[in-house]
């Protein structure tokens, strides 16, 4: 096979690396820290393999020989689909090995928001716990309440299990179509429940938001969503940040009925230093860890070097994204 160029933009685990140099010419340049040598080693790259930096019609010019990129995630809204496609540059990314390890980290946003853990650990960190807490500090059960999930792919799934399953909570979700469970979950039938949008905010104790970011999603979470929502329920967003408007979200904690929120993703990441939501006593925020594992981070990398290397031999990808229905 004939040695291509191939550009990481992301560190890669030893051993995926050493995979990827020992068929191809390799060189690591981060963008963020070495502008200048990503630059020039894009001009002569045939394959891209990282994550978390924006690629757009500029970048994709300076890079005339590109054949494939290969993201490190699940999520492709730092790509330019409609471009990808009319270029004939092929798209992957990695499903299916964070399913069950986001789902985790989003039920655990659940728990730690209805009990406040965060805040409670916080106060015993600090030494304010200094007698029996009272009332004001109690938190709300998650056994038995109805949890309304809008997005309901694998994770969106995954976490329904957990719920229905271990918590004995009725699901309600809301999707472009109703999924086929007895085929693709049948341990849910009878257990989630396909809910108009205005229903699910309505009926939902705890609303939990897994939307991808499109064009019709970005924003879509605003004054009116909350206003629709279950008086006292609670917001978790283990999704995309950008379909959040964040003030509208912090207006509904302070001004409406939303009791509170738990957040694994921001518009804008890292959270900025002036953001109201790192502080806020009713928001448990986290730095978006939804499959930051050891083990689901090396599975990660593992399938988008499968991947690369699959299309740099002409072969099809084990996970290719399908960049024409952009």
């Amino acid at each position: 096979m004939t040695k291509k160029n191939v550009l990481v933009f992301r560190p890669l685990p030893e051993d995926q690396l050493a995979r990827l140099q020992a068929v191809h010419h390799v060189v690591v340049a981060d963008p963020r820290k070495e502008p200048e040598a990503f630059a020039a080693a894009l001009r002569s790259a045939h394959g891209l393999i990282g994550s978390s930096h924006p690629v757009d019609a500029a970048l994709l010019d300076g890079a005339p020989q590109l054949e494939v990129i290969s993201s490190v995630s699940v999520g492709v809204d730092n790509y330019p689909l409609a471009e990808l496609h009319k270029r004939g540059i092929v798209l992957c990314h990695t499903p299916d090995v964070l399913t069950e390890t986001v789902a985790d980290t989003v039920f655990a946003i659940l728990m730690a928001t209805q009990r406040r853990v965060v805040e409670l650990s916080t106060m015993v960190r600090e030494g304010r716990w200094t007698k029996n807490i009272g009332e004001e500090l109690f938190g709300t059960d998650v056994h038995g309440k109805t949890l309304g999930i809008l997005g309901f792919g694998r994770i969106g799934q995954a976490v329904a299990r957990r719920a229905a399953l271990g918590f004995g909570m009725p699901v309600l979700y809301h999707s472009r179509r109703p999924v086929d469970l007895a085929t693709q979950a049948p341990e849910l039938q009878g257990r989630a429940t396909h809910t108009p949008l205005d229903d699910l905010l309505a009926r939902s104790d705890i609303v939990l938001a897994m939307l991808p970011l499109t064009d019709a999603t970005r924003g879509m979470i605003d004054a009116a969503f909350f206003a629709r929502m279950k008086p006292g329920a609670a917001f978790i967003n283990g999704g995309r940040g950008a379909t959040v408007n964040e003030e509208a979200l912090l207006n509904a904690l302070d001004h409406g009925t939303l009791r509170a929120a738990g957040l694994d993703v921001f518009a804008k990441e890292p959270l900025p230093a002036d953001s109201p939501l790192r502080t806020h006593p009713r928001v448990t925020p986290l730095p978006h860890i939804g499959s930051a594992t050891h083990e689901t981070r090396h599975a990660m990398a593992e399938l988008a070097t499968t991947n690369l290397l699959q299309v740099l031999a002409g072969e099809k990808p084990t996970a290719p994204y399908d960049t024409a229905s952009a």
